[in-house]
């Protein structure tokens, strides 16, 4: 679970001396969901303030569940925030190939399948009466 929370609270913020009355809800979410606070390699502001009368802060954060391999190991990325006012987090999602199933379904180019296959198409769709269609409706009702 990561996002911008608009949480300003000292147990993410170094800057920020108060705990915010959100953050126990937030902390209680994640809690629910098995998650924990990660920080990043590389702490600092998430969010840069856009005039001077504000500070940078941390209101950008990460839950992750503690077993998981990359906990704790998000980077925050300055140098590709561009013309935003947050920082990029950069998070590695492991995704082991055992656990992706994948069907492809194809016919092959050129084959007589594909020929077949072509041809019944253009043979239903010949078949269609096209000649009383008048509105969006009419058009609906012709392609179901």
């Amino acid at each position: 679970m990561t996002g911008d929370f608009n949480i300003r609270d000292s147990d993410w913020d170094p800057n920020i001396h108060y705990h915010s009355i959100h953050m126990e809800d937030l902390l209680s979410i994640a809690d629910s969901l098995d998650l924990d606070l990660a920080t990043s390699t590389n702490p600092g502001s998430t969010k840069f303030a856009d005039n001077h009368y504000d500070s940078n802060s941390v209101l950008d954060l990460v839950f992750m569940n503690p077993n998981n391999p990359s906990f704790g190991k998000h980077t925050l990325n300055p140098d590709i925030r561009l013309l935003s006012d947050h920082i990029p987090l950069i998070i590695n999602v492991g995704i082991k190939e055992e656990n992706i199933d994948i069907t492809i379904q194809l016919i092959k180019k050129d084959s007589k399948e594909e020929i077949a296959f072509i041809g019944s198409i253009i043979r239903k769709v010949r078949l269609i009466d096209a000649s009383d269609l008048k509105s969006q409706e009419d058009i609906q009702r012709c392609i179901t």
